[in-house]
């Protein structure tokens, strides 16, 4: 059985991803979801709003384990804002409200810009660091 070729680029797109890119496609995910849930709001088709809320809080507390809480500070605060976002998503579900969900869409979109950001740079660095031969000059 064959991917169709979106899947199949999709899955690329994952497995070459570096971890800082990883998580700004986790942030996408989410935001599309909350979108989507928003979008559905005016609807009242509550199946389809609750499952597209329940995939955001599944992608919230996937960002939520995957914390590294040895690295201090960033890491308790991070998960402060998830543990936050979590409970407004779950508000949202339960009111079928979107109110909830636009204010969660604001912090994920700076937490993805500021995550994008940090992942460009990582990046950068990498290759400039990289100079693609052996230095005998030592």
């Amino acid at each position: 059985m064959t991917n169709n070729p979106y899947q199949q680029y999709k899955k690329t797109q994952i497995d070459t991803a570096n971890q800082g890119k990883l998580i700004v496609m986790l942030y996408d995910g989410a935001l599309k979801f909350i979108n989507r849930a928003i979008d559905l709001m005016p609807t009242k088709r509550i199946e389809e709003i609750h499952t597209n809320i329940i995939k955001a809080q599944d992608i919230i507390s996937e960002l939520m384990t995957s914390l590294n809480m040895d690295v201090g500070d960033i890491s308790d605060r991070l998960l402060s804002i998830y543990i936050y976002i979590h409970k407004k998503l779950v508000e949202a579900n339960v009111k079928k409200s979107a109110e909830p969900l636009i204010e969660v869409k604001k912090y994920l979109m700076e937490l993805r810009e500021a995550w994008n950001e940090a992942s460009k740079k990582v990046q950068t660095d990498v290759v400039n660091s990289d100079t693609g031969g052996v230095n005998i000059a030592t």
